[in-house]
Order: structure tokens, then C-alpha cells, then sequence
């Protein structure tokens, strides 16, 4: 949403949901100022300027912009390694100049419109990177909780300072305060979301310092600060570690575009709206101008404080402009209260937002719906959290790469056949009523043909073979393209059949892929006429023309509807292996809806016979297997539409007739329709007997009252029904 087009009412949320913010970010930049190595007050300076560029500037509505835990962590190992001491004159010297080469490889990254790569990384990678990031500051900041400072690096490093903070500076009040104040936070978040508590807990927390019980305790304040908004100055040049700053800076870089794009596009698709990603990083890189230009370190999306923003239902950048204005507005008179506030107790606010930002609500999705897009989410996840942010991306990105080049090895393929009755090619697998053709093998290739996948494809082939198979008919509708492999593959199977007497056929794909075939070698199959566009076509040129003999196939009649063993077509063909449960919510829909209907009573009933709900239309031996779900429920029926239960078997015995009557000059589909009968009444007398006698004395009745009435239909009443009844 735009800024104006919010209502007074959401810019006033904005507002106060920015000075929430601001005051949040106390403890947050200058705890991230002193892990990069300066002075806390720094980081309170990069609270300001760079934040403005960003609600100014940014795509992003509700993404914050600041200090924080990644390119801090990054700039004080450097330090560090390069023996240079924190919150020395030379930090102060050194790191402004390594967030100006931050800031250059940012528009860089501008210039080569990298802003695209966040493209190609998945939601599963989005949302393990940043549960991974949240769950990592997470950890820097318990220590503080404790009695400690923060801690550094990944995983392991951070156990090992947690540990070592319980053994050597664990405060107890300092524990009880954090704790209590997280319940708090955690509490409120659940029962009362707008309510900014974080405030209210950051009050009680000043006032707690300012009474002398913390420093009684032995508690940890904020250290104070000057006053006064940061002098801006070019960064002073060191030419002796100029090497050392360049790869530096591009690893903070890397991150900082990484970290941020990922974040900021996770929020973006979870509110409905979208960023322009090479547009970001220009942005990106203007914030770190403007910190180097304060004398800063490197400034990156914050996650803790753009999920508070989410939390108080911010909805625009009005929340970073207004945070921007509120910390200039504390650097210029309100400093004093700073160093009352207690450590434990501002931690409390950053970890309880960081918290709502681990994305379980998706691992949990996942876990429902797609394990192996679950592992890829628990291969960024874990990647971050042991091994830092790039290999976290690296390592979800591999694992998405993999995924995809296993889904195209092996894509969904399956033979087709003909239903009787029906038009088209159907799966043999998925559609119980399906018969292959007799000396004709059709196979469908869910997928483009490439090296990793063609053995696939001709042994699929090979192993359909029989002794009678004249023609092979490939349904390559959804084969865009091949490469040489492939293609060679084909060409060493087109002569094999071609030495056994057996023809092969592309058919149904569209027109490039003949342009592809001519482009590998294999063109001969566009001028000998292999390459048709549909199947029919393909069938001709092999000499079949329907109406096509069909294998002989004998359905189990051991195979019970009323067991969940017999399907469907066009409901399997939707549903799976769920459509059993599907029809019957579907049967119990119509008779439900019919309960509501104001209309006359045959209207329903006839409606009802039909199958005339959300599934209109649905095919003959649907509709047969719907009559018999009606007829289970035969009690049911006649109480919605408060009719006999004569009368409603009746409408269900006139319609099944009826669809009989349309297959009498189709036998192979009058066959199978009469099986399914067969096997409606053997599985549903084996079940409930008693039912049965009901179904058996309804039908009988029936039958005789349409003998008489309608003695046309007493021949296909004796094919069908000659069994007990």
C-alpha cells in the first residue's frame, strides 16, 4: 500500500509503530556497534541517516534498514584478524572506509542488475535463511540475558559463550528480569498484539535503573552517550590494508544484498506486494554511503526489527521515516535516559520479535505438504545457523538445484488407453476403466528429454514392448526440447524398433521441437511423417483407425467400490488416491444443499440424479458411481428431499437406465458398466447385508413398474440386471 492511499487512522499506526522502533533500536545498533568494533554511540548514528535514504527510497514498505547482527559480526573478525583493537582511533578510521567499499560493491552489484538472482531462490531457501538468521541472533543475544555480552560467530561458538557466560558472569536478576520480561512480550504478542508492549517493558526497565536496583544487582545499563546529531566526513584512506579492506567489504556485500533481498522479498510475498530487486540494491548501497559518511559500519536489513514493524501492523515506510526522525530527535535531547536502561531487559525485546520471525508456521506446512521441499528449508536453516549467511544461501541454492534436476530425471510418464465410452487417451495407471490398445503402445513424457533422463524414457519403452506391438505412439505434449544425448538416444531407438517392425511416433508437441530435431540429426523422423500433431494422426499413419481394438481387459470384480478399492475416471483422474472420500463428500453435499433448496421437489431430485452441483458434467461412470453412492445413502436422501424411499430409487434406478441406454451401441463401455454394477451390489451385500435387501427390494419394484411402463427398456433391464434381481 502507498502512502497515500492510507487512512488517517493507518498513518498514525505508522507514526507511533516508527517510534517504536527507534526506541527498540538502542540496544540493537549500539550492541552491534561495539561487535563491528566502535564506540555504542555509532551505532545510534547509523540509526539515522541511513534508515531515511532507505524509507525514502526503498520499494519495500515494511522492511527497516540498520545496525545490524551480519556485516557488525563480519567487520569486528576482520578487526580482529587484522589486530587492529576495538574502539580504538583506528577502528573509528578503519571501518567507516570499509562500509564505503561495502557501499561501491553494492551499485556495482547495481550496474550488473543482480538484483535478479533473488529469482531463482525459492520460498523453502527464504524462509530456512532467515529462521536461520533469527535463530543465530537469537543466540548472540542470550549472554546478555545472563549477565554476558554478546556473542560472535555461528553455532558452536555461540554454545561455547553461553556456556562459558553461565560459568563465569551468569547473574541471577539478570536472568529473572530478561525472563520476565520475554513471558511479557510473548504474552502480550499472543492476547493483546497491538498493544505496544515492548514500550511499557522498556519503561519499567528505565525505571528499574533509574531507582539504583539494577546497579545494586549487579545488572547491566546502557552505557551513556553524547549528545548530538554524527559530523559527516569522507572516509580517511588506508592504502596499506587496501587489499585486505576489498575483500572485506565484498564479502559484507555479498551478505548484505543476500540477507536483505531474501528478508525483504519473504515479507513482500507474505503482505501482497511486490519490490524491485535490482531497485534494492541501489538503495542498499546509498545506506552505506550515508554510514560511511557518519563514520558507521555497515548497515543491513534488520529481520528482529522489521518483524515489530509486522507485529504493530506497520504498513508503509512512514514507520522508517518516523524511526529515522525519533533517533535524531534522542541523539539531539534525549540521551540522559539511555544509560537507565537495563541490558536483560531490552535483549527481552529483541529476542521476543526475532522469535516471531523463525518461520515454523512454514516448516510445519511443509513437513504436511512436500518433505523434500522441508529439507531443503532444513538445509538453509541449518547451512546458517552452523556456517554463517552465504553458506546458508549457498547450500539452500544447491539444495534447490538438486531438487529440480531430480523432479526433471524423473518426470511423470505413464501409458495411455482408451475408456469406452469416452474421448481422448487416459492414463492406464490412474483411470480404472482404461484399455491399451491392441498392437499399439502410447506413452506420455511429462517432461523435456535430456541426458540425465532419457534412459528413463527408452527403457520405459522398451520394457512396454510385446510380441504383438506394431507401432509405438509417444504423447510429447509436454517436451519442449532435448539435447544431444537425447537425441541420440532416440536415434538408437527409432532403428532397434524400426529392426523389430515396429514404428515410433511423436505426437501432440509443439512445432519448435521439430526445429530442435532437425538441429541434433534426428530430422529424418519430420520427413518420414514420425512427427504428428496428435495422437489420432499418429494412430492413422501406424494403420489404426478407430474405432481402435482394445486388449482384452477383465476388471476384478473382487475390486469393491464400497471398500475404496474401485475408482473413478474422471474423480481418480482429480483426486487420486482420495477419490473415494471425494465422491462421497460430493454425494453428501448434494443431499445437504438439497435440504436448502427452495425449489420443487422433482427439480432437486432430478438435479440430484444428474450429479448437478460444483462438479457439472461429470462423465457416464462418475455418474453411474454416484448413483451408487446415493443409493447408501438412500435414507438420507428421501428425508432432505422429505420423499418416499421408493420414490427417490426410483429417480436413481431411471437415471443409471438412462445411462445405459447412451453406451447400448458402445459394448465394451455396456460391459464395463455392467461389471460396475456387479460389483456395487457383491461389495455392498458382503458389507451390510441388511442394506442390500433394502437396495435388492427398491430396485425389484422399480424394474417391474419399467417393464410395463416402458417396454423398450425390458431388453437392456435383463443385461443389466439379471443377477438376483
Amino acid at each position: 500500500m502507498k502512502i497515500q492511499q492510507l487512512s488517517p487512522k493507518e498513518k498514525a499506526t505508522d507514526i507511533l509503530t516508527g517510534i517504536i522502533i527507534a526506541l527498540v533500536s538502542i540496544p540493537i545498533s549500539m550492541g552491534y556497534a561495539q561487535v563491528s568494533g566502535l564506540p555504542p554511540v555509532y551505532g545510534l548514528y547509523g540509526s539515522v541517516f541511513p534508515i531515511l535514504i532507505f524509507g525514502l527510497l526503498s520499494t519495500s514498505r515494511q522492511f527497516i534498514f540498520g545496525v545490524d547482527a551480519a556485516p557488525a559480526a563480519l567487520v569486528g573478525a576482520f578487526l580482529a584478524s587484522a589486530g587492529v583493537e576495538a574502539y580504538s582511533e583506528e577502528a573509528v578510521s578503519l571501518i567507516p572506509l570499509i562500509s564505503f567499499f561495502v557501499a561501491m560493491w553494492l551499485l556495482l552489484f547495481y550496474v550488473m542488475k543482480a538484483g535478479k538472482l533473488v529469482n531463482y531462490i525459492s520460498t523453502p531457501v527464504m524462509g530456512g535463511f532467515i529462521s536461520g538468521i533469527s535463530s543465530t541472533i537469537i543466540l548472540m543475544q542470550i549472554p546478555k540475558l545472563l549477565g554476558g555480552t554478546s556473542g560472535t560467530g555461528e553455532f558452536f561458538e555461540l554454545a561455547e559463550h553461553i556456556a562459558e557466560t553461565l560459568h563465569s558472569s551468569f547473574n541471577m536478576v539478570s536472568a529473572i528480569l530478561g525472563t520476565l520480561s520475554i513471558a511479557l512480550l510473548l504474552i502480550s504478542k499472543k492476547y493483546a498484539p497491538k498493544i505496544p508492549m515492548s514500550v511499557a517493558v522498556m519503561a519499567a526497565g528505565a525505571f528499574i535503573g533509574y531507582t539504583g536496583f539494577a546497579e545494586k544487582h549487579g545488572v547491566q545499563l546502557l552505557a551513556g552517550i553524547e549528545t548530538g546529531l554524527p559530523a559527516w566526513k569522507f572516509p580517511h584512506f588506508r592504502m596499506d590494508m587496501m587489499s585486505e579492506i576489498f575483500t572485506t567489504s565484498l564479502t559484507v556485500a555479498i551478505v548484505i544484498m543476500a540477507e536483505t533481498l531474501l528478508a525483504s522479498n519473504s515479507l513482500a510475498n507474505r503482505n501482497g506486494y511486490k519490490l524491485s530487486g535490482n531497485h534494492e540494491i541501489l538503495v542498499y548501497g546509498l545506506c552505506n554511503l550515508a554510514a560511511a559518511f557518519t563514520g558507521c559500519c555497515p548497515v543491513n536489513g534488520s529481520v528482529s526489527r522489521s518483524s515489530m514493524g509486522v507485529q504493530y501492523d506497520g504498513k508503509s515506510q512512514i514507520m522508517s521515516i518516523t524511526a529515522s526522525a525519533s533517533m535524531a530527535f534522542i541523539l539531539l535531547f534525549c540521551t540522559g535516559f539511555i544509560k537507565y536502561l537495563p541490558v536483560p531487559v531490552l535483549t527481552a525485546i529483541v529476542i521476543s520479535a526475532l522469535m516471531g520471525a523463525i518461520e515454523t508456521h512454514l516448516a510445519v506446512r511443509l513437513f504436511r505438504q512436500d518433505k523434500k521441499e522441508l529439507f531443503i528449508f532444513c538445509g538453509a536453516f541449518i547451512g546458517v545457523l552452523l556456517f554463517g549467511t552465504v553458506a546458508g544461501v549457498v547450500i539452500g541454492v544447491l539444495l534447490s538445484f538438486v531438487s529440480v534436476l531430480i523432479r526433471t530425471a524423473n518426470p511423470k510418464r505413464s501409458f495411455l488407453g482408451i475408456i469406452p465410452g469416452k474421448d481422448g487417451f487416459h492414463s492406464l495407471e490412474r483411470n480404472t476403466y482404461s484399455v491399451p490398445l491392441k498392437g499399439a503402445v502410447i506413452y506420455r513424457f511429462s517432461g523435456n528429454l535430456y541426458f540425465a533422463n532419457i534412459t528413463l524414457f527408452t527403457e520405459d519403452i522398451e520394457n512396454s514392448l510385446h510380441d504383438d506391438t506394431k507401432a509405438v505412439i509417444i504423447d510429447s505434449g509436454a517436451i519442449c526440447s532435448i539435447d544431444l544425448t537425447a537425441a541420440d538416444s532416440i536415434d538408437s531407438i527409432v532403428n532397434k524398433l524400426k529392426s523389430r517392425g515396429i514404428s515410433i511416433y511423436f505426437a501432440s508437441h509443439i512445432r519448435e521441437l521439430n526445429e530442435r530435431f532437425r538441429q541434433l540429426g534426428i530430422g529424418y523422423l519430420v520427413d518420414e511423417g514420425r512427427c504428428r500433431r496428435t495422437i489420432t494422426a499418429a494412430l492413422a499413419a501406424a494403420g489404426f483407425e478407430a474405432p481402435y481394438v482394445l486388449e482384452e481387459t477383465v476388471f476384478d470384480k473382487n475390486e469393491a467400490r464400497i471398500s475404496g478399492n474401485h475408482n473413478r475416471p474422471e474423480f481418480e483422474w482429480a483426486f487420486g488416491e482420495m477419490a473415494e472420500e471425494k465422491l462421497e463428500e460430493y454425494t453428501m453435499t448434494l443431499i445437504r444443499q438439497a435440504a436448502e433448496d427452495v425449489r420443487p421437489t422433482e427439480e432437486k431430485l432430478r438435479d440430484i440424479v444428474h450429479g448437478k452441483g460444483i462438479w457439472n458434467g461429470i462423465g457416464t461412470l462418475d455418474q453411474e458411481e454416484l448413483l451408487d453412492h446415493l443409493q447408501t445413502h438412500i435414507h438420507e436422501l428421501s428425508a432432505s428431499l422429505d420423499v418416499s424411499e421408493e420414490r427417490a430409487a426410483g429417480a436413481i434406478e431411471k437415471r443409471r437406465l438412462k445411462l445405459a441406454r447412451r453406451l447400448e451401441n458402445n459394448p465394451e463401455a455396456l460391459r464395463a458398466f455392467r461389471q460396475h454394477n456387479e460389483q456395487f451390489e457383491k461389495a455392498l451385500k458382503d458389507r451390510s447385508p441388511e442394506l442390500y435387501r433394502e437396495l435388492t427390494d427398491h430396485r425389484r419394484e422399480t424394474m417391474e413398474r419399467f417393464r410395463n411402463e416402458n417396454p423398450d427398456y425390458a431388453v437392456l433391464l435383463e443385461e443389466l440386471f439379471s443377477r438376483e434381481i
